[in-house]
């Protein structure tokens, strides 16, 4: 199996307009920034030095395929912007909301794992989503 490594920086368009990436990958370093722990490792390690999924599952003690699951997944939690609509209007929610929304839409657990995670009801964490996505998509009432 050969080894590819792409700088995701060098990346450019064909059409002239410059990098067409850089803006995208800039969004997903910025958004990174509220991962935390073994999430954040990875995708410091995916876009600030570009290491292959290979040697990153050596690195983390998983299988490849693992590593680029959990990557592309990340990856497609940052671009979703819904959680970023809640930092925004922070204000418009409680605590216990802004850290459902970080469970649910940053790190992809379920209502029931939110819940046990939580120290709360199931019935709790799905109002609390109601809420959340009445604010993070006003034109359906959810």
């Amino acid at each position: 199996m050969s080894k590819v490594t792409v700088d995701l920086n060098k990346i450019e368009a064909s059409d002239g307009r410059g990098s067409v990436f850089a803006g995208r990958i800039d969004m997903l370093r910025a958004r990174a920034e509220v991962l935390s722990g073994k999430d954040r490792a990875i995708m410091e390690m995916y876009l600030d030095h570009g290491e292959t999924f290979s040697k990153m599952a050596r690195v983390a003690g998983v299988n490849e395929a693992t590593i680029a699951r959990r990557i592309n997944r990340l990856v497609a939690r940052l671009i979703n912007s819904e959680y970023l609509t809640c930092l925004r209007n922070r204000s418009s929610l409680e605590g216990f909301e802004l850290l459902v929304a970080r469970d649910y839409f940053l790190e992809g657990l379920s209502q029931r794992k939110i819940a046990r995670k939580r120290g709360t009801s199931v019935y709790r964490v799905r109002k609390a989503l109601m809420n959340i996505q009445r604010l993070v998509k006003p034109g359906q009432g959810a």
